[in-house]
């Protein structure tokens, strides 16, 4: 049975593993990232559309180049002047890209054939890396007979095949419905958590990143504005779009003890500078502060009895539906999302324009230093 451990090398441990600072300068738009990963680490690009995750991902295929300051390096070996083909990387691209005359078999053949592998034995390690996917069955099939799930997974073989020392993955679950996204998103997992070279994973889904990979680096306007695990990314937010994609509302200020002075126009709104959070923590100075919509509680009156130490006036901007359950964005004094059921919303008459009031407990906001 075909693992999914690279072919053995000869180079050092303290040089495994991925080294680069992807510049390009493309027009207008300027990417500057650093990245690192050890064998076996999975790296996940996220960012807005426009960011510099698919520029990133093309420079470190080779098929964009660096320009003056970058570098790339791969188990201690410059890969900068390489061209692509001769670089030990495979690519599965966001459609995939398989050749629509050959079948599953010779897709994944392609590979090793490049390489010199003699065909006879190039067709028997694909048949072992289609066996290791599931796919024996469809070794015969050409793409157009494939499910978008099975051609995945195909696409997956056939990178794995050549034995790259970094695998890069386009936004490699995109071209599925919800229903195989969800199986094929568990079964890449699995895969991916067998290879002990570099994975490098663009995408824009939140949950194909926190599922997927070991570590996150978020990138707005070709820079990095944060990196992490998935725990930490979602717990310390520290841009709008990163609380966005994990679903929080945060916000920036200045803290004295347990209250936070929010900065005007901090967080997801435009705030007035005296609107102030109470908190649990206990800090000074520069801080964001960060809890889910699901912690908002809305009244029609002013409460009289809430043990909530946050009460802001509000009005209804929108609401739409989220999940299970209804997003109403909030205007006024502190915006903000709040989560509510269907029930509720309906209990409380909301509509957009509908003055409300909003408490939110201290024991559900978190603050942490900026």
């Amino acid at each position: 049975m075909t693992n999914l451990t690279p072919a053995p090398d000869t180079e050092s441990a303290s040089d495994k593993g991925l080294d680069a600072r992807l510049v390009v300068h493309r027009g207008s738009f300027h990417l500057d990232v650093s990245l690192s990963a050890a064998p076996g680490d999975v790296v996940a690009l996220l960012g807005p559309n426009g960011a510099g995750k698919s520029t990133a991902l093309r420079a470190l295929a080779g098929l964009t180049p660096l320009s003056d300051g970058g570098h790339l390096r791969l188990d201690g070996a410059a890969l900068d002047r390489t061209p692509p083909e001769s670089r030990p990387v495979g690519v599965v691209f966001q459609d995939y890209l398989l050749f629509p005359h050959l079948t599953a078999l010779d897709n994944v053949a392609f590979g090793p054939r490049c390489q010199g592998v003699p065909k006879t034995e190039a067709r028997a390690q694909a048949a072992a890396w289609l066996e290791l996917m599931g796919l024996a069955d469809h070794a015969g099939a050409k793409p157009r007979r494939l499910s978008g799930g099975q051609a995945q997974r195909v696409a997956l073989a056939r990178a794995l095949a050549t034995h790259p020392r970094l695998l890069l993955l386009d936004e490699p679950l995109a071209a599925l419905d919800a229903r195989t996204r969800l199986d094929v998103r568990a079964q890449l997992r699995r895969h991916l958590a067998g290879f002990e070279a570099v994975a490098v994973l663009v995408t824009h889904d939140p949950l194909d990143a926190m599922v997927l990979a070991d570590r996150l680096v978020v990138v707005e306007h070709g820079r990095v504005v944060q990196e992490g695990t998935p725990s930490d990314i979602a717990r310390h937010p520290r841009t709008d779009y990163i609380a966005q994609l994990v679903g929080l509302n945060l916000y920036q200020g200045q803290a004295e003890g347990h209250e936070v002075r929010l900065d005007t126009g901090a967080g997801t709104g435009t705030g007035a500078a005296t609107t102030t959070i109470t908190t649990t923590e206990d800090l000074t100075g520069p801080v964001f502060v960060a809890f889910p919509p699901g912690a908002v509680t809305l009244y029609r009156d002013r409460p009289t009895g809430s043990s909530a130490r946050n009460l802001w006036q509000c009005r209804v901007g929108g609401l739409e539906t989220h999940g299970d359950q209804i997003r109403v964005d909030l205007t006024g004094e502190l915006p903000l999302a709040a989560d509510l059921t269907t029930v509720a919303v309906a209990e409380l008459g909301l509509h957009p324009g509908a003055p409300v009031w909003a408490t939110v407990k201290a024991t559900q906001t978190h603050a942490y230093p900026a």
